[in-house]
């Protein structure tokens, strides 16, 4: 349906806005124009860095710590933002405009249960009273098509999976009717099933309610399936904007085209590793709590430059994996073979040298950086705890570090809340690649990433592996990551392995049943991607293939 001007809810004009770096103020949007409708999406899209995040808090009259608004319109609903008081921001962020953060797992009290984090803002505006808050949580957890949406709501968020945290969120913000959500990366951080799971959840949400939304992402396939229109962002400026279906046609300018195409031009493994074993998992069974069940008689292994790719959707059991493989949770049975030698099971038990040869990578680049630290420190741990290195030989190996993830020496001195969600993630990879290991587990490592971002950083660790012969075991559900950079591929599914083989056997048909779910949940750079795969999926489960979420 075409929008008009008589429906405008927000209209940002010429806005710029100011970043503290190095002791100066710089401009890091500039001059940015939009507009959202009632009911519409709008989709910014960008590589890391590019200011969509700044711009969509922006839209609430807020930046985050050393940002500062310096010119420029922000009027929502008639009320201009910038400059208003406190208490008129406060009157529209929460009841009116709703933020939906990229890491539920970070934005919600571990301390809280979920219901009694829902009710806050709705009790605490006076919109309405605990009882109807509650009654209104339990409907929202229905239509998110939630579990047990009665009582979902007693649990803790580490109680439920990273989709579910994802969709409570979501729950969160619809809470007080908002006129306006503000969507950050939210499902950057999930497995292709789920992700489709929060997608279409979302979808149906906004429909519902006539909500309008900006939704910030970097991948234009998961945009394309939400908004109505799209912008392109880089360094700060508009690149285009236009209809949704036109952006994804035929887009204007060389930068959009850049990130349609990005997905066809990763290339294959060029990989040259012999045939000794690093890691072997044998017979490895592990439980949580109660002794529940998580991972079932998991057998697999790697070898010297080789890459072995864990997928399969969120609980399957891939994280919890790579926590036995690094001591973190010991095995109720089976053995973990280090180059030859069975390890210790509990991590306080293993050699330092064993520690240096094996790091990992985590997923949420937010919760893995002390904030406390500068990079140089943070960076500067791993080289005095295993070489002893100081003074000007560790900062020249920092500096090295830095260049490795192409980011330059100023970041030596940045605090982790001065860095993009994509350059969190770079100085992880850099604290890893520190100790010179001989495995590294990557975890999720491009999901905060932007797809060029991603390209390139998947290109670095080709090279370096192809230089140093270290293997990796990639947890991930961005299966075009799995096509670039897998020797071999684990499917996993309730803590078992349902199929593995060489990344021929696995990607080429006839699939398994489950493979086939997970291969069709991948984005596609269409519109009309969501809705096929949705019809797809209650096909797969016609047949017996049950989907967690």
């Amino acid at each position: 349906m075409k929008k008009t001007g008589a429906n405008r809810l927000l209209n940002v004009h010429d806005l710029c806005i100011e970043g503290y770096q190095e002791e100066e103020w710089r401009q890091i949007v500039n001059g940015v124009s939009f507009y959202v409708d009632r009911g519409e999406v709008l989709g910014l899209i960008g590589e890391s860095g590019a200011g969509k995040s700044t711009i969509g808090i922006a839209s609430m009259g807020y930046t985050r710590a050393g940002c500062r608004i310096k010119a420029g319109s922000i009027l929502f609903d008639g009320q201009e933002l910038f400059g208003a008081d406190y208490e008129t921001l406060r009157r529209v962020r929460g009841p009116r405009i709703a933020y939906v953060a990229q890491s539920a797992a970070a934005s919600f009290n571990p301390a809280h249960k979920l219901i009694h984090q829902f009710v806050e803002m709705p009790v605490q505006e006076g919109i309405m009273s605990f009882s109807k808050a509650e009654a209104r949580a339990k409907e929202l957890f229905r239509r998110l098509d939630l579990p047990d949406p009665d009582n979902i709501g007693d649990r803790y968020p580490h109680q439920v999976s990273g989709g579910q945290l994802q969709r409570c969120m979501v729950a969160m913000a619809m809470a007080c009717n908002p006129d306006l959500i503000v969507f950050d990366e939210p499902t950057t951080a999930l497995d292709v099933t789920t992700q489709i799971e929060v997608l279409g959840a979302i979808k149906e949400v906004i429909q519902a309610y006539g909500t309008a939304a900006i939704y910030i992402t970097h991948d234009l396939a998961v945009v394309a399936q939400i908004a109505d229109r799209i912008m392109v962002l880089q360094h700060g400026y508009e690149v285009e904007t236009g209809e949704t279906r036109q952006m994804i046609e035929s887009p204007k300018k060389d930068y959009t085209r850049e990130l349609l195409s990005v997905r066809k031009t990763r290339g294959k493994t060029i990989n040259h590793g012999g045939e000794e074993t690093v890691l072997a998992v044998e017979n490895v069974r592990a439980a949580y709590g109660n002794n529940v069940i998580v991972l079932d008689g998991i057998n697999t292994k790697i070898g010297r430059g080789k890459t072995v790719s864990i997928v399969g959707e969120s609980g399957s059991g891939k994280s919890t994996l790579a926590r036995v493989i690094t001591g973190l949770l010991p095995p109720i049975d089976g053995k973990v073979h280090f180059c030859g030698e069975v390890i210790p099971p509990k991590l306080k038990n293993r050699p330092k040298e064993l520690l240096r040869r094996m790091q990992m990578i985590y997923q949420m680049p937010d919760t893995a950086l002390n904030p406390k630290h500068k990079v140089k420190k943070i960076l500067g741990r791993p080289l005095n705890f295993y070489f002893g290195m100081s003074g000007k030989e560790r900062d020249q190996r920092i500096l090295k570090l830095l260049e490795l993830i192409e980011l330059g020496p100023e970041y030596m001195e940045r605090y982790p809340d001065e860095l993009s969600g994509g350059e969190k993630q770079r100085v992880c990879i850099a604290r890893a690649l520190a100790a010179k290991p001989d495995l590294i587990i990557c975890d999720e490592v491009t999901s905060a990433l932007d797809q060029l971002g991603a390209k390139g950083i998947l290109k670095l660790l080709q090279n370096l592996q192809n230089e140093l012969q270290v293997s990796y075991i990639f947890i991930t559900h961005d299966l075009d990551t799995v096509k670039a950079i897998s020797d071999h591929i684990v499917v996993m599914y309730q803590g078992k392995v349902v199929e593995q083989g060489p990344k021929s056997d696995i990607l080429h048909p006839p699939y398994e049943p489950y493979t086939d779910l997970l291969l069709s949940s991948a984005p596609e750079m269409n519109p009309d991607w969501l809705d096929h795969v949705i019809k797809h999926r209650q096909r797969l489960a016609d047949k017996g293939v049950s989907i967690r979420s």
